[in-house]
């Protein structure tokens, strides 16, 4: 049997992938609840208290603008709490002045020297988790901003359906139609990954949803999960972190906010890569043979249709594979606030993350580990941490 007898075998099975994940995506996705609707601007049941922890390593560009959106938050029973994680530019004087400016409201600890088996963020928001009494904890990043009523609309969301942890997806600022690109692309590929619309499922083990900019969680559910002690050596501890969550059995909830959460990834696509590099090899727990398959993956999935457009013996289901592929970007930016246009881009942006993997590996191999918030960890040590969580 020559190549253009097996291609078929390989087009169809593509192409009906795709519809099958688009069919669930269109299904599955008006489910989330859109938290900026009317109907949803509600004071939270009860008047829970909240702390709002910001960890920040050398973020002066941004740490100023992400603490003022969070003190212009119109829910009153608020604290913030911002950690000075080893800073060596103005992010330490940049909280200090604004905690001076409000007292009442923001506090500011300092992390000087970090403990051994612990990594640097982690151990930030373990630190500042101690020093909070609150119903409710807040974890996000120093490059956030929020809307002032954006608090209040997710902490009533996560009050009424009773969540031990609530997920809203930010909405990426997108300053280049490169980082459009990319980010477009991640928001299908996720869907590859998890179908968040059965998060709140308990028994849908495999679908949870964990995102550093806006992690929610009740104080008694973070005490059950052993906070973030027991992920303190997870370069991806928002993913890990929502694991356990569904793991545990705990009640994970998610909702999208077009522009009440927004977050600005890197500048241009090249600094979306960047990004990635950082973390894509412990996506796969630094398993080459993982990182090559998903590389084979991506090849067959997003590049191989474009080869099959060729041959008239695959030229049908490449381009039910394409049309699949439209629709998801499609579904997925009436979320996310991306334009659906940048699927023309899809076959560029899956060499660009191909690259991304390669490239992560390759540093990380090469390196002997990676180097996070300024402090290098052996690829031993972190296997090591692996295998006695797995």
């Amino acid at each position: 049997m020559n190549a253009t007898h097996i291609l078929p075998y390989l087009a169809w099975p593509v192409a009906v992938a795709w519809v099958w994940k688009a069919i669930g995506a269109a299904r599955g996705l008006p489910h989330i609840p859109d938290i900026t609707l009317p109907q949803y601007d509600v004071t939270p049941d009860g008047n829970p208290s909240l702390t709002v922890i910001v960890p920040a390593r050398n973020e002066a560009a941004d740490v100023a603008a992400c603490l003022e959106s969070l003190l212009q938050q119109d829910y009153a029973n608020l604290q913030i709490i911002a950690i000075n994680d080893r800073s060596t530019d103005r992010t330490g004087a940049i909280m200090e002045a604004l905690a001076v400016e409000h007292p009442a409201k923001l506090h500011v600890l300092r992390v000087t020297e970090l403990p051994p088996n612990w990594l640097g963020k982690t151990h930030a928001m373990a630190f500042a988790a101690r020093h909070a009494s609150s119903d409710y904890l807040l974890f996000t990043d120093a490059d956030i901003l929020f809307r002032p009523d954006a608090i209040r609309r997710c902490l009533a969301q996560a009050v009424a359906t009773r969540a031990d942890h609530f997920v809203t997806l930010p909405t990426p600022i997108i300053k280049t139609s490169g980082e459009g690109m990319l980010l477009g692309f991640l928001q299908v590929l996720g869907l590859w990954a998890t179908r968040p619309w059965r998060a709140d499922n308990p028994r849908a083990v495999r679908d949870f949803i964990g995102i550093g900019a806006f992690c929610l969680l009740r104080a008694s559910a973070y005490q059950k999960l052993g906070g973030f002690e027991a992920v303190r050596m997870e370069i991806l501890e928002d993913l890990t972190l929502a694991r356990l969550v569904k793991v545990m059995k705990l009640r994970q909830r998610v909702a999208v906010s077009p522009g009440l959460v927004k977050v600005h990834w890197a500048r241009g696509a090249m600094g979306v890569v960047g990004v990635m590099t950082k973390n894509l090899f412990a996506v796969f727990q630094f398993h080459i043979s993982f990182l090559l398959a998903a590389c084979a993956w991506l090849t067959l999935f997003y590049l191989a249709p474009l080869a099959f457009l060729i041959s008239p013996a695959t030229r049908i289901p490449a381009v039910i594979t394409i049309a699949g592929i439209a629709m998801l970007y499609r579904l997925a930016g009436r979320l996310s606030g991306i334009s659906a246009w940048y699927a023309v881009f899809f076959p560029a942006s899956a060499i660009l993350f191909i690259y991304s993997l390669l490239r992560s590996m390759f540093i990380t191999l090469k390196q002997g580990g990676v180097t996070w918030r300024g402090t290098f960890y052996s690829l031993a040590e972190l296997r090591q941490k692996i295998a006695r969580t797995s």
